[in-house]
């Protein structure tokens, strides 16, 4: 073993000669041998660890994983799995976040950087033990200290590097489902939220667009004349965002894939020759994205809709999924044959029944083929987790290389720790269940913790049929998650806004106002968590050390000011909520009038109808709101209105930029200041601005803890 000092604050412990991920950012320097903090290590033929958990611990993080934000009682696998059923009893999902953090009598913080398999037994076996099981010897250990919670995150965060940043549009509501087949199909999805009136930022495509799922191609006949048709919805102020697949369609003629075979840019099978699996097109080829070369010529292909200018991308089935391969469909029907004339027991009916269900993504394809790495072969087992993260890579360096000053809007089912510098997630194939609900809202605050801000799930479920109620209970937690995309399944009822009764898109079209009047507010919290290394989602324990915020599973702190509560129970019309702390509680309803009413410390029923979203501004704290538009170029933030709950005296800083370039990592973006001060019945306010800001005007509320309100005008010279 090495160990390294990165730097106070943090300690490396190398184990052998681990494979380079490039997932931290930030160096050490070697030290003497030290002992790795209160935990046990055994470096055999695997690398376990194990710690004694005191009775009170509390184990956060593990980023995109089923359970909890408290992840004790659970076993966990870091293997990125293309599972479509995200049941409680699953493992894995789609990304390997291999970060937690030890929140009890000992305080620390926990990354392994290691690309294949791991297995974190956090109580599960044994409900005192936390026990780590590393499938390979080679590894990087991390040890992040601090006193706080966000003294580790924020620790952490440095040492993986500044999360993605997207383009401001890609902060509006997105709609998304797998049907719509050709370019009339979107015309009137675009057609319809004009109509009703229902702002809208981006209309995707799926798998459709392509000449038989062929990555970057467009179906002609489909969709006639792309680049116009591009250009047509970006006049209506929408942009498209297609969707792009690891495998490469295997046919004779096909650009891609030739050239692939030529230059040998993809992964290979044990005779050296180019491995085969299928997906989407059926069979294809699996790119080398460990191969600097393949992952240029990859990122490089994005030109291709670039160029009918397209400025967003959805990468998907990157862990990669794998449908079948000749091995496994042999096999299954070789099962079947056997079975034909059989009288099936209970044994052999079910063996021929999984012969068919463990087609997909079965463990011995991930071990039968290869990645070439400075001249060396590689089980891809090995690597697993790094595929869809450097498929994600690829694009975003290609990306940058085709227009180095523009953002674009770039997000991936599959991750490893380190892909938050190139892009966001979303949390892939959830169901429309209730319980979905809570588990978006307890991912969002794990996923920031191990880099990932630019995240949201399907909303309203992208597997099974959504209701009315259910899909507005949902946007609720929604409109506050930096992706914000309604999107479902190929087969599954419609469910964009106006596939409902009258009643209930009125009620979506408001929450999805909201969304854009809250815009100020979410798009300034976002770049402060980027440039401070902050959260932009948080658990209450990051911001209160009492026993029961520990303990709060369904609330979440948003930005600096908020903490919300969504329902997300079937036919509740309210909940209960804990307040650390004196909160003042604000109704978004369908009209424009606010109701305003301080909640003290303690426990408190909440009634919230269908179309009421509760918001909780924390004390000494002020929220920022806008107005809506049809978009979020239609924004007009010359006017914003703040809303304060001030006991003594609040301050805010408001960000904003041009939300198109990179300008910000120059410095070159407007902020205001603002300082308010209650002096007796009245308050003083000071203001300094820097840059330009667009705001011209600045309205304030301002209540105190005896709920009275006072108006208050600023104008900006």
């Amino acid at each position: 073993m090495k160990v390294y000092k990165i730097n106070d604050h943090i300690m490396k412990y190398r184990f052998g000669s681990p494979f380079e991920t490039h997932s931290v950012v930030m160096q050490g320097e070697l030290t003497d041998k030290g002992k790795i903090h209160r935990l046990q290590v055994q470096w055999e033929e695997t690398l376990k660890i194990n710690y004694k958990m005191d009775k009170e611990d509390i184990i956060w993080g593990l980023g995109e994983s089923q359970r909890g934000m408290n992840k004790r009682g659970g076993i966990y696998e870091a293997y990125c799995s293309d599972d479509p059923r995200h049941t409680p009893d699953k493992k894995s999902l789609y990304g390997a976040h291999n970060f937690i953090i030890i929140d009890g009598l000992e305080f620390f913080g926990l990354y392994i950087d290691f690309p294949g398999k791991i297995i974190f037994d956090i109580g599960f076996t044994h409900k005192d033990l936390l026990q780590i099981e590393i499938e390979g010897k080679d590894a990087d250990i991390y040890i992040i200290k601090g006193t706080k919670l966000y003294e580790i995150s924020r620790n952490f965060l440095e040492l993986i590097g500044e999360s993605y940043v997207p383009p401001k549009w890609a902060f509006g509501y997105q709609q998304s489902r797998w049907d719509y087949l050709d370019a009339r199909a979107v015309e009137e999805i675009a057609e319809a939220f004009e109509k009703h009136e229902i702002p809208c930022d981006a209309i995707y495509l799926d798998i459709d667009y392509m000449e038989n799922f062929k990555d970057f191609t467009i179906d002609e006949k489909k969709f006639p004349q792309f680049k116009q048709f591009v250009k047509k919805l970006r006049e209506k102020g929408l942009r498209l965002i297609p969707i792009i697949d690891a495998g490469v369609k295997i046919e004779a003629g096909y650009g891609v894939y030739e050239e692939g075979v030529e230059k040998g840019y993809f992964c290979i099978d044990a005779e050296g020759k180019p491995f085969v699996a299928a997906v989407w097109p059926g069979r294809v080829h699996f790119p080398d994205f460990l191969n600097p070369a393949a992952r240029k010529w990859f990122g490089l292909k994005y030109k291709v809709l670039t160029d009918y200018g397209i400025e967003g991308f959805w990468n998907d089935m990157n862990e990669p999924a794998i449908f079948y391969t000749e091995r496994g469909l042999q096999q299954a029907i070789h099962q079947a044959k056997r079975s034909e004339n059989e009288n099936l027991d209970i044994y052999s009916f079910f063996a021929l029944k999984d012969a068919f269900i463990n087609l997909s993504n079965h463990p011995q394809d991930y071990q039968s083929f290869y990645h070439q790495v400075e001249g060396k072969r590689i089980n891809h087992h090995q690597v697993h987790n790094l595929y869809g993260y450097n498929m994600t890579k690829a694009a975003a360096e290609g990306l940058q290389a085709i227009d180095p000053d523009k953002r674009f809007l770039l997000f991936s089912r599959a991750s490893y720790i380190g892909m938050h510098r190139y892009a966001g997630i979303w949390t892939g194939d959830n169901h429309s269940w209730w319980e979905h609900i809570l588990l978006n809202l307890k991912m969002m605050p794990s996923l920031n913790l191990c880099g990932f801000l630019y995240v949201g799930a399907d909303t309203g479920g992208f597997s099974g049929d959504t209701n009315a109620q259910m899909l507005i209970r949902w946007m609720q937690l929604s409109l506050f998650a930096p992706l914000f995309r309604n999107h479902s399944a190929m087969g599954t009822r419609k469910q964009e806004p106006f596939a409902f009764d009258e009643e209930s898109m009125a009620i979506m079209r408001r929450m999805i106002q909201l969304r854009y009047e809250f815009i100020p507010y979410i798009y300034a919290e976002y770049m402060k968590a980027v440039f401070h290394k902050g959260l932009y989602f948080a658990p209450l324990a990051f911001a209160y050390e009492d026993k029961l915020s520990k303990r709060v599973e369904d609330q979440l702190l948003v930005g600096e000011s908020l903490m919300i509560t969504p329902i997300y129970q079937e036919n509740a019309v309210g909940r209960t909520v804990w307040l650390p702390e004196e909160m003042l509680l604000c109704l978004f309803g369908p009209g424009e009038k606010l109701q305003y009413s301080v909640k003290f410390q303690g426990h408190h029923y909440i009634g919230a109808d269908l179309d009421v979203v509760p918001v909780f501004l924390r004390k000494n704290k002020l929220f920022p709101i806008g107005s809506y538009g049809k978009n979020i170029e239609a924004l007009d933030h010359t006017v914003l209105r703040f809303i304060g709950f001030v006991e003594d005296q609040a301050s805010y800083h408001y960000y904003d930029d041009d939300g198109i370039t990179y300008r910000y990592k120059e410095g070159i973006y407007d902020e205001i200041a603002i300082f308010v001060e209650k002096k007796s019945d009245d308050y003083a306010i000071h203001v300094k601005k820097k840059g330009s800001p667009k705001v011209k005007k600045l309205l304030f509320d301002l209540i105190d803890r005896r709920g009275r309100i006072l108006e208050k005008t600023i104008l900006l010279v």
